[in-house]
């Protein structure tokens, strides 16, 4: 039944009325309740913020996670190419001469490959932990774990398998948009899953790889490390579009009321 005052929301009192019109809808905490709204739906020097800024400078460094993984890719089979070829040389001292430089390429690539993916890697968790925030105030409802897990569920061992996941979990349903009648709208979670999913590849990847490497030294070691950063291109991908709809989703929320928390009978009188 809708709410005999505004007939827009679902009637949750005895008589009639939405949680907004009898005012039974919890407070936000003082933490959280924006004291301004800002241009977009934002508060103003409190929380939610907008995501937007952090969303391009995670978008730009995994381009250039990308970039760095087709540059390793491309020296590391030049070195390996060189490697099987070294034999078959006239010229022993020119290919080493060849070969040092490329491998020496290489070395510089991986370096800056490793560095990009390092700073990708903080920039991702600060606008994954204001997303978290962000939601918090949209819908906490549906958060299962704290803001402070968007950071921390990175670095436990073991567990970073999984905890991530349920944080974006929550924030991902929390962002939703919201019906005129107040509730959730359902948004597919292929993105969500598919992006974490690709992840735990990449990252079971790379760490094969490194066990691997050391008994596979020389040509065929450079060719799993290629298998592993065309994973990892797949996998920032994924990401990138999953940050740019994540935030989009943000975007959209943001000009929109929370979700009303469901209202104890009688609890207004």
């Amino acid at each position: 039944m809708l709410c005999t005052r505004c007939r827009i929301r679902t009637a949750v009192t005895d008589d009639g009325l939405c949680t907004f019109c009898s005012g039974t809808r919890p407070p936000l905490p003082d933490h959280l309740a924006p004291a301004e709204a800002g241009p977009g739906g934002w508060g103003v020097g409190d929380w939610p913020r907008s995501p937007i800024g952090l969303s391009w400078a995670v978008t730009a460094l995994l381009g250039a996670v990308i970039a760095t993984d087709l540059a390793a890719i491309g020296t590391g089979l030049h070195l390996r190419n060189m490697w099987q070829g070294g034999a078959d040389a006239a010229d022993t001292a020119a290919q080493g001469s060849r070969l040092r430089w490329a491998g020496q390429l290489h070395d510089v690539t991986t370096d800056v490959q490793a560095s990009v993916f390092l700073v990708t890697g903080v920039l991702f968790i600060l606008w994954f932990h204001r997303t978290r925030r962000n939601a918090e105030v949209f819908d906490p409802s549906v958060q299962r774990m704290g803001p402070g897990w968007a950071v921390g569920g990175w670095f436990v061992p073991v567990a970073n398998f999984w905890f991530p996941y349920r944080v974006a979990d929550g924030i991902w349903t929390g962002s939703a948009p919201v019906s005129p009648e107040g509730g959730r709208v359902a948004v597919p979670r292929a993105l969500l899953n598919f992006w974490w999913g690709l992840w735990v590849a990449s990252v079971l990847a790379d760490q094969i790889t490194d066990r691997r490497t050391g008994s596979l030294a020389g040509p065929d070691g450079l060719g799993l490390v290629a298998a592993a950063d065309a994973l990892e291109i797949i996998a920032a991908v994924v990401a990138l579009l999953f940050v740019r709809a994540l935030t989009r989703m943000q975007v959209e929320r943001a000009a929109q009321p929370p979700v009303p928390a469901p209202a104890v009978p009688g609890a207004h009188r």
